[in-house]
């Protein structure tokens, strides 16, 4: 993984954007958590340490899923955007 110095935090060069998470039957509210928590899992453990999220996305529960999955690791190894209201 490339990381790159942004305000004194070293952050990997690719994010992952949780704009589009799994869902349960098309229904954009409601988050496949077993999925989500496969997908943020593979990132973390390849190296990206930014997760991108905001209210807006999946209703509002994209945050909340954000902060339900990443609750598994040192909060201090992953950086979220300022926006967000999880960790």
């Amino acid at each position: 993984m490339i990381y790159r110095e942004f305000r004194e935090k070293k952050l990997s060069g690719l994010g992952l954007g949780m704009m589009r998470l799994p869902v349960i039957e098309g229904d954009d509210a409601s988050i496949d958590m077993a999925r989500t928590a496969e997908i943020i899992d593979y990132a973390y453990q390849n190296g990206i340490n930014y997760f991108d999220t905001a209210w807006g996305y999946h209703n509002g529960n994209s945050e909340l899923a954000a902060g339900q999955c990443l609750s598994a690791y040192p909060r201090e190894n992953f950086f979220k955007n300022p926006a967000c209201q999880y960790g």
